[in-house]
């Protein structure tokens, strides 16, 4: 893994985020993004909380890739039925969220950047080969098997296919 370029992946991706709040009108942010049932707004913090997912995903791949490979696969199978409860979080949760006003967004999205450099500098090779299945209906980007290394490239896929869904520019 090219631990410089997922750092500096992330840098481009905290600078977009800034770019693209700062940019945003008020209209923006209340306008339908494009193929979503979400605002701008909501969309936007659904971006951010890709990056923080993370988070809770590197302490799920320190646990179950240090168990058997069944155990994984069984808690990979047991969240993708339940991925339609799911979706409905999933939505709701960025509704929610994207109550944040741009200030808030930002400030929340420097500090998850932060963590995860901290992180990703801390993880050792062995962490970054280990690896767990993954609930597949979640996400178009989990694959059945990841690893940590994997894990910390998600966001950034996460978010440049969302930014394609704004309908507006920085």
């Amino acid at each position: 893994m090219d631990r410089r370029a997922v750092h500096e992946q992330w840098e481009r991706d905290r600078a977009t985020f800034h770019a693209l709040l700062a940019a945003a009108t008020a209209d923006d942010l209340r306008q339908p993004s494009r193929g979503t049932r979400w605002t701008n707004r909501q969309l936007l913090f659904h971006m951010l909380f890709g990056y923080q997912v993370v988070r809770a995903l590197r302490l799920l791949v320190r646990v179950f890739g240090r168990l058997p490979d069944p155990v994984s696969r069984g808690f990979a199978r047991a969240l993708d039925a339940a991925a339609v409860p799911f979706d409905v979080v999933n939505y709701l949760g960025s509704c929610g969220g994207g109550l944040l006003g741009p200030r808030w967004m930002t400030w929340w999205f420097d500090r998850i950047i932060a963590s995860l450099h901290r992180s990703l500098d801390r993880a050792s090779e062995a962490d970054l080969g280990r690896g767990m299945h993954y609930p597949t209906r979640w996400d178009p980007f989990f694959a059945p098997r990841m690893t940590l290394a994997d894990v910390y490239r998600y966001p950034a896929r996460h978010f440049a296919f969302h930014q394609r869904q704004l309908t507006f520019t920085a």
